[in-house]
């Protein structure tokens, strides 16, 4: 039976790892010398909630499950009693839930001040333009839920 070796017990030993370290396999910098590199520096800079929204992350973060369950329920109420009420919570829960989901992922990828200023300014113009586009669906056609069944009626 083979033993399995965890890598990081080897490296702790001052031991190269032979097959990550081949040339056939990796380029050099992937495999550096013990020593060279110095561990307890951070990668890059760690992004955190902003304090100016008055929440901490984990609030929002509970915040954001609870707007996905509603979501779920609203499914349901859609279906068995389509009207004004249920489009327009329709319409502001999936903006809500859109515009976190975009936040988050414009957290994770996008550097810099003047890029996250922008990107934040984008996210609200297209969050206040979903929002008002639904809202003037619901007022001047059938509504979001009466358009669905229409979708899939034949």
């Amino acid at each position: 039976m083979a033993s399995l070796i965890r890598l990081s017990s080897v490296w702790q030993r001052g031991m190269r790892p032979v097959l990550l370290c081949h040339t056939q396999l990796s380029r050099g910098s992937a495999c550096p010398r013990i020593g060279d590199v110095d561990y307890t520096e951070p990668a890059g800079r760690i992004h955190t909630a902003s304090s100016s929204t008055g929440i901490s992350a984990s609030q929002h973060w509970t915040g954001e499950r609870v707007m996905t369950l509603v979501l779920l329920g609203m499914a349901p109420a859609a279906y068995l009693c389509p009207g004004p009420v249920v489009d327009y919570s329709i319409a502001a829960a999936l903006t809500m839930h859109g515009h976190w989901g975009i936040g988050q992922v414009l957290t994770d990828y996008v550097h810099g001040e003047v890029k996250i200023k922008l990107a934040k300014v984008g996210i609200f113009l297209l969050s206040t333009a979903t929002f008002f586009g639904l809202c003037y669906f619901n007022y001047n056609d059938v509504g979001l839920c009466k358009a669905v069944v229409m979708l899939w009626q034949k």
